[in-house]
Protein backbone atom coordinates (compact mmCIF):
# COMPACT_ATOMS: atom_id res chain seq x y z
CA UNK A 1 0.00 0.00 0.00
CA UNK A 2 0.80 4.02 -0.66
CA UNK A 3 1.10 6.24 2.27
CA UNK A 4 -1.90 7.95 0.66
CA UNK A 5 -4.01 4.74 0.92
CA UNK A 6 -2.62 4.47 4.32
CA UNK A 7 -3.95 7.82 4.98
CA UNK A 8 -7.32 6.74 3.96
CA UNK A 9 -7.26 3.80 5.74
CA UNK A 10 -6.23 6.45 9.20
CA UNK A 11 -9.32 8.71 8.17
CA UNK A 12 -11.78 5.61 8.02
CA UNK A 13 -10.77 4.65 11.30
CA UNK A 14 -10.56 8.08 13.08
CA UNK A 15 -13.60 9.45 11.18
CA UNK A 16 -15.43 5.93 12.57
CA UNK A 17 -14.20 6.56 16.01
CA UNK A 18 -15.13 9.90 15.95
CA UNK A 19 -18.47 9.31 14.49
CA UNK A 20 -19.63 6.35 17.04
CA UNK A 21 -18.14 8.22 20.04
CA UNK A 22 -15.73 4.86 19.99
CA UNK A 23 -11.74 5.57 21.11
CA UNK A 24 -9.21 4.85 18.01
CA UNK A 25 -7.73 1.84 19.45
CA UNK A 26 -10.97 0.53 19.92
CA UNK A 27 -12.06 0.81 16.30
CA UNK A 28 -8.84 -0.74 15.55
CA UNK A 29 -8.88 -3.68 17.49
CA UNK A 30 -12.33 -3.71 15.89
CA UNK A 31 -10.74 -3.95 12.85
CA UNK A 32 -8.47 -6.62 13.62
CA UNK A 33 -11.06 -8.54 14.43
CA UNK A 34 -13.09 -8.23 11.18
CA UNK A 35 -10.23 -9.29 9.55
CA UNK A 36 -9.59 -5.61 8.12
CA UNK A 37 -6.09 -5.03 7.20
CA UNK A 38 -4.37 -1.49 9.10
CA UNK A 39 -1.40 -1.09 7.78
CA UNK A 40 1.57 -0.50 10.09
CA UNK A 41 1.60 3.75 8.48
CA UNK A 42 -1.77 3.36 9.02
CA UNK A 43 -1.71 2.68 12.50
CA UNK A 44 1.10 4.69 13.64
CA UNK A 45 -1.06 7.66 12.06
CA UNK A 46 -4.25 6.98 14.23
CA UNK A 47 -2.26 6.25 17.30
CA UNK A 48 -0.42 9.90 16.79
CA UNK A 49 -3.58 11.51 16.47
CA UNK A 50 -5.70 10.05 19.22
CA UNK A 51 -2.73 11.09 21.43
CA UNK A 52 -2.63 14.32 20.70
CA UNK A 53 -6.68 14.87 20.25
CA UNK A 54 -6.49 17.60 22.72
CA UNK A 55 -3.71 19.53 21.27
CA UNK A 56 -4.90 18.77 17.71
CA UNK A 57 -8.39 20.53 18.64
CA UNK A 58 -7.23 23.23 20.31
CA UNK A 59 -5.14 24.42 17.56
CA UNK A 60 -8.20 23.87 14.94
CA UNK A 61 -10.49 26.01 17.36
CA UNK A 62 -7.75 28.48 17.63
CA UNK A 63 -7.24 28.61 13.39
CA UNK A 64 -10.51 28.06 12.07
CA UNK A 65 -11.86 31.36 12.13
CA UNK A 66 -15.48 31.04 12.63
CA UNK A 67 -15.61 27.21 13.50
CA UNK A 68 -15.63 25.37 16.32
CA UNK A 69 -14.22 21.64 15.80
CA UNK A 70 -17.87 20.39 17.11
CA UNK A 71 -19.26 21.99 14.43
CA UNK A 72 -16.98 20.53 11.54
CA UNK A 73 -18.67 18.38 8.98
CA UNK A 74 -17.05 14.81 10.53
CA UNK A 75 -15.48 14.22 7.80
CA UNK A 76 -13.83 17.68 7.40
CA UNK A 77 -12.99 17.55 11.02
CA UNK A 78 -11.31 13.69 11.03
CA UNK A 79 -9.24 15.09 7.76
CA UNK A 80 -7.94 18.06 9.25
CA UNK A 81 -6.80 16.58 12.81
CA UNK A 82 -4.67 14.01 10.28
CA UNK A 83 -3.28 16.91 9.08
CA UNK A 84 -2.40 18.94 11.44
CA UNK A 85 -0.58 15.68 13.12
CA UNK A 86 1.53 15.13 10.26
CA UNK A 87 2.34 19.13 10.06
CA UNK A 88 3.17 18.97 13.29
CA UNK A 89 4.18 16.06 14.80
CA UNK A 90 5.67 13.54 11.74
CA UNK A 91 9.33 14.98 10.99
CA UNK A 92 8.90 12.39 8.02
CA UNK A 93 6.49 14.20 6.66
CA UNK A 94 6.61 17.48 4.70
CA UNK A 95 4.94 20.52 5.19
CA UNK A 96 3.92 20.29 2.08
CA UNK A 97 3.18 16.86 1.45
CA UNK A 98 0.99 17.12 5.09
CA UNK A 99 -1.39 19.68 3.68
CA UNK A 100 -1.37 18.57 0.02
CA UNK A 101 -2.62 15.12 1.29
CA UNK A 102 -4.95 16.44 3.38
CA UNK A 103 -6.72 18.94 0.46
CA UNK A 104 -6.61 16.12 -1.65
CA UNK A 105 -8.72 13.76 0.88
CA UNK A 106 -10.89 16.65 1.30
CA UNK A 107 -11.07 16.65 -2.32
CA UNK A 108 -11.46 13.15 -3.30
CA UNK A 109 -14.39 12.25 -0.34
CA UNK A 110 -16.21 15.44 1.44
CA UNK A 111 -18.60 18.41 -0.28
CA UNK A 112 -16.97 20.43 -2.86
CA UNK A 113 -15.92 23.31 -0.66
CA UNK A 114 -14.05 21.38 1.92
CA UNK A 115 -10.84 21.47 -0.31
CA UNK A 116 -10.77 25.28 0.22
CA UNK A 117 -11.76 24.90 4.10
CA UNK A 118 -8.62 22.50 4.48
CA UNK A 119 -6.48 24.13 2.74
CA UNK A 120 -7.13 27.15 4.45
CA UNK A 121 -7.27 26.13 7.86
CA UNK A 122 -3.57 23.39 7.69
CA UNK A 123 -2.45 26.66 6.18
CA UNK A 124 -2.81 29.36 8.66
CA UNK A 125 -1.41 26.04 11.12
CA UNK A 126 1.53 25.74 9.01
CA UNK A 127 2.40 29.51 8.85
CA UNK A 128 1.34 30.58 12.71
CA UNK A 129 3.76 27.62 14.08
CA UNK A 130 6.62 28.53 11.99
CA UNK A 131 6.42 25.03 9.69
CA UNK A 132 5.19 26.41 6.55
Amino acid sequence: MTRREDRRVAIDILYQADVTDASASTVVADWGRADRAVPPFAAELVEGVADKLPDIDLLLETHAEGWTVRRMAALDRTILRLGVYELLWRDDVPTSVAISEAVEAAAELSAADAKRFVNGVLGRIAREEGVA
